[in-house]
């Protein structure tokens, strides 16, 4: 089931929605894990053991480790010891997990290809969200051993770990980002799964956020990924430069707004039943550097790895070079978090590679060559999105030899022999408006531009606008909402692109 369908929009969700606000207060967080559980088991019943599991294993060792933890007189050093074993069993077993089922046929065939033996593959389908759900155990319970570090040392016996397995299993399986995130701390959700409170401005600002994800879905991304699809699905030796732009072009949308609007329509659901998940995107493509767009994109698998990875590697504590190398294996490990794949692991060492020639540029305070202010922005844009691309084939086709054959159409370097179909054949005037809304949607208009117009701008996306954009903003959003609806109904079954990862 996806929050783009029929079944979800019109049946799952009311249903959800009505039960959730007749019951008492003390069985709603039982009825969303059913209903969370529900909802993944509906695309494939097997798979919800696995998360279940995972659930459990995670549930025990955050009890270890707080357990573990407990003051105790003359035993700290031990009891850290203990601690940090236990984390080390958390991170192997949760990983453990998600290698099987991500990456052990991958790791297979490699070997098979590298010695030359044939080997028999077994048959694993990935279990969606697996890696979104994994690394919610794995930072639950690195938070229960960090935060029961800091317990006073003088016989508080406070409780760090979540004891009650309904609030943790919600936690982990909450159906609105079950599948694709944004992947919350459970620090910043303890309370609101506790004890939260709802209200109608609340549950309108989650229906409109929705809205707009659902908009940004069928509506965008899947009306541009077509074109992205049959471009790269065509023969490469038979494509034109301009048609092979025109891929690429429309895959960079497809994937920002399928996305974020997965994004959207989780943030929505949440706030529809009292809860507050962070933001995911920041408007990545207005980025001047590789390294602001990766505080713009994707933000909260950005600060994952970040607090979970870079940091306890030694962050940039240790020295220029070990800074260096600490970049490198972060953008590795999200490469390789994203799939089971060359192209993948390429492409994070692609992206790691260039936050590592900013980050030595801005140490070695290399003068601008571009003294004007403006001229200076508009080419670091450039340099950025020309980067992001690039990386995006190698995302896309996950094949190092195909990316290439493809970057090469791109550049004129492989001249195919004659052109089967021509960008024209795609530009038509359907893709070209959508293409122009999603270039234009996805821009900040009301930071860039200055004066009555920019302020006009910000009024009107304020939490309180004024009446005459208030008025204006839920007619345009009803408007969006049948649009929509519209495309759902006329739309065959398209899954987000992040339901793989």
């Amino acid at each position: 089931m996806v929050f783009s369908s029929i079944t979800f929009v019109c049946f799952f969700l009311p249903i959800m929605i009505i039960v959730y606000y007749i019951l008492p207060k003390k069985v709603r967080n039982l009825f969303l894990l059913l209903g969370s559980l529900f909802f993944y088991a509906w695309g494939g019943p097997k798979y919800i053991f696995i998360m279940l599991v995972s659930f459990l294993g995670n549930y025990c060792f955050g009890l270890l480790v707080d357990f573990a933890l407990r003051p105790k007189e003359g035993q700290i050093i031990r009891q850290q010891r203990l601690g940090k074993l236990l984390v080390a069993g958390t991170v192997l077993f949760n990983l453990g997990i998600l290698f099987y089922f991500k990456y052990y046929v991958f790791a297979i065939e490699s070997i098979s290809n590298i010695t030359g033996k044939d080997m028999t593959l077994p048959e694993i389908v990935l279990p969606i969200g697996i890696s979104f759900y994994t690394f919610k155990g794995i930072s639950y319970v690195i938070d229960v051993y960090r935060e029961s570090l800091k317990r006073d040392e003088n016989g508080c016996k406070q409780d760090i770990a979540q004891k009650n397995p309904i609030d943790l299993a919600l936690y982990i399986t909450m159906f609105p980002q079950l599948m694709a995130g944004p992947i919350e701390r459970y620090g910043n959700m303890r309370e609101s799964i506790t004890n939260r409170t709802t209200s109608f401005d609340s549950f309108s600002k989650g229906i409109e956020r929705f809205i707009i994800g659902l908009a940004k879905k069928v509506i965008v991304a899947d009306s541009i990924g077509i074109v992205a699809d049959n471009i790269f699905a065509s023969d490469y030796s038979m494509l034109g430069t301009g048609t092979a732009w025109l891929g690429i072009v429309c895959y960079t949308l497809q994937i920002y707004y399928d996305f974020s609007g997965y994004s959207d329509m989780a943030i929505g659901l949440g706030k529809m039943f009292g809860f507050s998940f962070c933001e995911n995107f920041n408007y990545p493509y207005i980025s001047k550097s590789i390294t602001e767009f990766w505080r713009r994109w994707h933000i909260s698998l950005s600060s994952w790895f970040r607090d979970y990875l870079y940091i306890p590697l030694g962050g940039n504590r240790k020295g220029k070079v070990r800074t260096y190398v600490n970049l490198a294996i972060v953008f590795l490990a999200t490469g390789i978090w994203h799939g089971a794949a060359w192209g993948f692991f390429i492409w994070g060492l692609w992206h790691g590679f260039f936050m590592v020639i900013e980050r030595i540029l801005r140490t070695k305070k290399i003068p601008r060559l571009i003294r004007n202010e403006k001229l200076h922005a508009v080419v670091c844009r450039i340099y950025t999105m020309l980067v992001i691309m690039l990386g995006w084939v190698l995302f896309k086709t996950a094949i190092l030899k195909d990316a290439l054959n493809y970057i090469g159409v791109m550049f004129h370097i492989h001249t195919p022999d004659y052109i089967a179909v021509s960008a024209r054949y795609y530009l038509d005037n359907k893709l070209l408006f959508m293409l122009i809304v999603a270039v234009l949607a996805a821009i900040p208009w009301k930071e860039l531009i200055p004066g009555k117009v920019g302020n006009l701008l910000r009024d009107a996306e304020q939490e309180e606008p004024k009446s005459i954009f208030l008025v204006v903003r839920r007619v345009l959003l009803l408007v969006l909402m049948v649009v929509s609806m519209m495309f759902v109904m006329n739309s065959t079954y398209n899954p987000f692109i992040y339901f793989k990862f």
